[in-house]
């Protein structure tokens, strides 16, 4: 039977080396990922709007909350714009993953948005030409997202959703709801989907308020139940500032358990 032969002593020198070595390498990647979290979040600073458009009967509100753990940086994002015809357009969204990469997928998809918005006047195909956008570019990450248009001229909404989360709306006179009619497919699916439209009148004063799931649903929440808790702040804050209801939205955020980023879009009508 072959004796194994003894292992050659370490010396102090020598795990002194490694042990250099393996800090100077942990090191190196951690500084390289504080890096990439730090490019993340400057894209997202950067390509969320800082003024949303207002129209005669319509004011606009938003709030962005950054993941709660701070290496998962995430592609939520909201934006507003004028678009040629004086409609309003405005949208609301929710990108795949927690990256550098998710931070600049969300600003391409806010960019083919806005693009397809000024070509056509329906947002179902909006969304159509914009999902199929993103498939020839060959993107392998997935976005949510709501886009609407709103019609200064009838005081209306038209809305059309790519797998995201559904609005809810509420009236100063009592009324209220989640807009859940119609959905597509999430972006970057399949090509040729289509997208359902859904109109909504603006009688009176109200509210129309669009959140990311990170705002609505964690371990600690289902979505019913925090849809149910936006549905009665909506109730509450109808009538108010769009600014302080999109403040009292987002922190609903903190009860869900979720460690995603989160973002609220509030649309104050009357």
């Amino acid at each position: 039977m072959a004796r194994r032969r003894p292992t050659p002593p370490v010396s102090s020198g020598e795990l002194l080396s490694t042990l250099g070595r393996l800090t100077a390498e942990a090191l190196e990647r951690a500084e390289s990922q504080k890096a990439r979290v730090e490019l993340a979040m400057a894209l997202q600073r950067d390509l969320l709007p800082a003024v949303l458009p207002t129209s005669p009967g319509l004011r606009a509100a938003a709030r962005y909350a950054p993941a709660r753990h701070g290496l998962d940086i995430g592609g939520d994002w909201y934006d507003g714009f004028l678009l040629p015809d004086g409609v309003l357009g405005f949208s609301i969204g929710d990108v795949q993953g927690h990256d550098v990469e998710a931070a600049a997928f969300m600003g391409q998809v806010r960019i083919a948005l806005r693009a397809m918005a000024t070509v056509s006047p329906d947002p179902g195909e909006v969304l159509s030409r914009t999902n199929d956008l993103l498939l020839a570019m060959g993107v392998e990450l997935l976005a949510t997202c709501c886009f609407l248009r709103y019609d200064p001229a009838t005081c209306s909404l038209a809305v059309a959703r790519a797998g995201h989360v559904p609005a809810v709306w509420a009236t100063l006179d009592g009324r209220s709801g989640i807009a859940e009619e119609g959905v597509g497919l999430p972006l970057g699916v399949q090509s040729g989907e289509d997208y359902p439209v859904t109109r909504h009148g603006l009688d009176g004063t109200g509210a129309f308020v669009m959140v990311t799931d990170g705002v609505v649903e964690g371990p600690s929440f289902s979505i019913e139940e925090g849809l149910d808790q936006i549905t009665s702040l909506v109730r509450r804050g109808a009538g108010g500032e769009p600014g302080e209801l999109a403040a009292q939205v987002i922190k609903v955020a903190e009860l869900t358990g979720h460690a995603d980023d989160a973002a609220v879009l509030v649309l104050r009508y009357g």
